[in-house]
């Protein structure tokens, strides 16, 4: 069994540039109690988004466990648009009635979906049998978790906590079973 550690990152404070928006203190504080609960799964690796708030946010489970973050491109956020949206919650609700579409500029949900399953298998298949923390981003996360199982969705989405951690189990590439921790 492989378990796989999803881990929504913690409050960020907003700045356009997606790839360098760090955690609010609000966020710190909340990466610290991931980190507490992580402690307790045994992890042996730390995989992260590149982005600074998802990193920022498993940093304390790889310094606990003295392993360096590998950095996963597949498990960034996905783009919904390359322009800003006038109502992000309506976009939102777009994307995931068609999942087809995509917004100027913007992934798919379909297209999204690949990207992140992609980055998922290749570390089913590096780290297999091994417990393992992914820092990532919610709609990124869910869409991840719809392919797998389709009653994870929009509302799951929207329910989904800043941050928030899910374990994924797996044998091979089939999942098993999903807990919240």
């Amino acid at each position: 069994m492989t378990k796989l550690y999803l881990v929504r990152h913690a409050h960020s404070i907003y700045t356009s540039e997606e790839r360098t928006r760090p955690l609010s203190e609000k966020g710190r504080r909340d990466a610290l109690n991931v980190t507490g609960r992580l402690i307790k799964e045994k992890i042996d690796v730390v995989c992260s988004s590149p982005y600074k708030r998802a990193m920022e946010t498993v940093e304390g489970i790889a310094r606990h466990i003295n392993q360096e973050i590998e950095l996963v491109e597949e498990m960034r956020e996905r783009t919904l648009s390359s322009v800003p949206v006038k109502n992000f919650q309506e976009a939102i609700s777009s994307v995931w009635a068609d999942p087809s579409l995509s917004l100027e500029g913007g992934e798919s949900n379909l297209t999204a979906q690949k990207r992140g399953v992609h980055g998922i298998f290749k570390i089913l298949k590096e780290y297999n049998g091994k417990n393992v923390v992914i820092g990532t981003h919610g709609n990124i996360m869910v869409l991840i978790m719809n392919y797998f199982d389709g009653k994870y969705g929009v509302e799951f989405w929207r329910e989904l906590e800043m941050p928030d951690v899910y374990c994924l189990t797996f044998q091979d590439r089939n999942l098993e079973s999903v807990s919240r921790i």
